[in-house]
């Protein structure tokens, strides 16, 4: 439940709320995703590979690489210069990068909220190494989010449950003091499953009006 107190004259309102930490997704979230299907399809046009055996090679690794048990090299050695190439790995980690771009609304947003409501953030996402340390520090995440329990860190992976539990422990927060913002349904419904309230996200302005129900409301 969502409890405001009455204004008072000479007093400033207060604000009573059983939430008090978001958990968020980044990539499709707060910036667009880190190397989905898509930048793979721009990489395998740019650079002239083969784009059903680059995916292939990329959907036999990939879960590996996220995990944090490859390193960048050890990726681009297994689905792209497994052969020679008349292109750098230095290229193409840099047309990597520059996938990402920021989703500015939704950063703004979690910023605001972080600073009204004095929330904990909380990034739960599956995310590369290389990738994730180049959009934290690229778009300035770590400016507002407090822990970052990355899949390439804690070596587990949505759609295990245990990268939930353990991001619980972390923020050290009951479940029903958190909602998640998350644009995959599966996920959201895991996160559900362990009693944390969750949105599935798929534009700034349902959003912003689903976190305004519940009590996180911002100006226009």
């Amino acid at each position: 439940m969502i409890r405001h107190n009455d204004d008072t004259p000479g007093t400033t309102m207060k604000r009573l709320t059983e939430i008090t930490t978001l958990f968020l997704d980044i990539g499709g979230v707060l910036l667009t995703d880190g190397w989905d299907h898509h930048a793979r399809k721009r990489a395998a046009t740019t650079f002239k590979l083969e784009v059903a055996e680059m995916e292939n090679r990329h959907q036999l690794t990939f879960d590996t690489y996220e995990e944090g048990k490859l390193t960048l090299e050890d990726y681009l050695g297994r689905v792209v210069f497994y052969k020679k190439r008349v292109f750098t790995r230095t290229q193409f980690r840099q047309f990597m990068f520059a996938q990402s771009k920021p989703h500015p609304k939704m950063i703004e947003l979690v910023r605001h909220l972080k600073a009204k409501y004095g929330l904990k953030i909380v990034v739960v996402s599956n995310e590369a190494r290389e990738l994730n340390l180049y959009r934290i520090r690229k778009f300035k995440l770590d400016g507002f989010v407090d822990s970052f329990v990355s899949s390439c860190f804690v070596h587990l992976r949505k759609p295990d449950a245990d990268i939930f539990r353990l991001a619980l422990d972390i923020a050290q927060t009951p479940a029903r003091q958190v909602v998640y913002i998350e644009n995959t349904p599966m996920f959201v419904q895991i996160a559900e499953g362990l009693g944390i309230r969750s949105i599935l996200h798929s534009k700034y302005k349902s959003t912003r009006t689903k976190l305004s129900g519940l009590g996180l409301k911002v100006n226009e």
